[in-house]
């Protein structure tokens, strides 16, 4: 399954400190979310953010979130589509494709990715975005995910099957921020 711009939306799962602090590989994590999030902007692929419970969370990390066009959506549910609001700004984007990065992988990105499904939208969780306290828990939920039909993938292949190709205004520009984002 291809993904294009034109039908995606990035969806940025609950990127508050207080929660990714105690995640694995944060630091990474967050440099290939802010990645993404970039290149979205250039492209123009709409991009939401949740927080959970944002009055003892906290909000998005602060560089992120001035980065995101819009605030963050307020949500209790873990899944994001416990928010009405959610399901409308996905709607409003006319997205069929979502893409996925967040914490936590095996609750609010899990419980999101699955509603999704089940509501009709295809769902790419890029793995490189996405990260939980615990490894065993982060790979039985990419296994959960995937077995449910969601497509697992990599933020820097989002962002090419976005450009299509190469030579382009827009590829000029966004090998500047593949440049700035290293993978390792």
């Amino acid at each position: 399954m291809r993904i294009f711009a034109g039908e995606s939306i990035v969806v940025v799962v609950d990127v508050q400190p207080k929660f990714m602090s105690g995640c694995l590989e944060y630091e990474k994590t967050l440099g290939r979310i802010k990645f993404l999030v970039e290149c979205a902007r250039e492209l123009d692929v709409p991009v939401v953010a949740t927080v959970q419970y944002p009055e003892r969370m906290g909000g998005t990390e602060e560089e992120l979130d001035n980065m995101i066009e819009g605030p963050a959506l307020a949500k209790m549910a873990f899944s994001c589509c416990g928010n009405p609001d959610f399901l409308r700004r996905i709607k409003d984007a006319g997205a069929q494709q979502v893409i996925l990065v967040g914490c936590e992988t095996h609750i609010c990105v899990c419980q999101t990715a699955l509603d999704l499904l089940a509501s009709g939208y295809e769902v790419f969780l890029a793995m490189d975005g996405v990260t939980s306290r615990s490894a065993e828990a982060y790979k039985l939920a990419v296994k959960r995910l995937r077995d449910a039909g969601a497509w697992v993938c990599h933020t820097e292949s989002v962002v090419y099957e976005w450009l299509g190709e190469a030579g382009t205004d827009e590829f000029k520009t966004i090998l500047q921020i593949v440049k700035k984002y290293p993978l390792s």
